[in-house]
């Protein structure tokens, strides 16, 4: 905080700041891909060490593959996050006239009830220091959306188990490849394990 305000008294308006995925976004936004390529080659040129050449030349062809695809850096990180349709995360009625709602709906409130706290303290032109904490909180309620558990301790639900996220919806054996688009229905009677080999 004090290196901050050091900063900006002694550059004044030229000094900008940020932190986490803006700042990223900002440094991807003002990068020159052709530039970069060109600083990479000359290094690649230079170096003898193995080591630094693989790198070197698997960090050129990522910067190729975008100067050719036409995808600017910026666009990985996001800015809008899109919603899962309701059908694939369904309200399931229970007796008693309850229901029982998928765990990515309480994720996804999560997000949404942060994000409007946000829209809220801006509106307010609240303290940096608090704007900065919602700005954390925003992201931590994404990640867990995205992949809960990655990062720390994973967000619980009522009965204190951990609850699915996208990532979870997706991988392993009940996941969403393996268990509805590559699941087949087979016949079991005539089963074996294929292998290579005469017999």
């Amino acid at each position: 905080e004090e290196q901050y305000l050091d900063a900006l008294e002694e550059f004044g308006d030229e000094f900008d700041a940020k932190m986490g995925a803006e700042a990223i976004q900002a440094l991807l936004r003002n990068m020159d891909l052709e530039q970069e390529c060109e600083q990479l080659r000359e290094e690649l040129n230079e170096t003898n060490s193995e080591t630094k050449r693989k790198k070197l030349t698997k960090r050129i062809k990522l910067l190729e593959a975008f100067v050719q695809s036409g995808n600017k850096p910026e666009w990985m990180i996001l800015t809008v996050l899109p919603v899962l349709p309701p059908d694939l995360r369904p309200l399931v009625p229970l007796d008693g006239g309850r229901f029982a709602t998928s765990d990515l709906n309480d994720l996804y409130r999560r997000v949404i009830n942060r994000n409007n706290r946000l829209k809220r303290l801006l509106d307010l032109a609240a303290p940096d220091i608090i704007v900065r904490n919602e700005k954390r909180m925003l992201q931590e309620a994404v990640d867990a959306l995205l992949d809960n558990g990655r990062r720390g301790r994973a967000i619980t639900g009522s009965n204190k188990r951990p609850l699915k996220s996208l990532a979870d919806m997706i991988k392993g054996k009940q996941g969403r490849f393996r268990q509805n688009l590559l699941g087949k229905r087979v016949d079991y009677s005539g089963r074996s394990v294929i292998t290579v080999g005469p017999y």
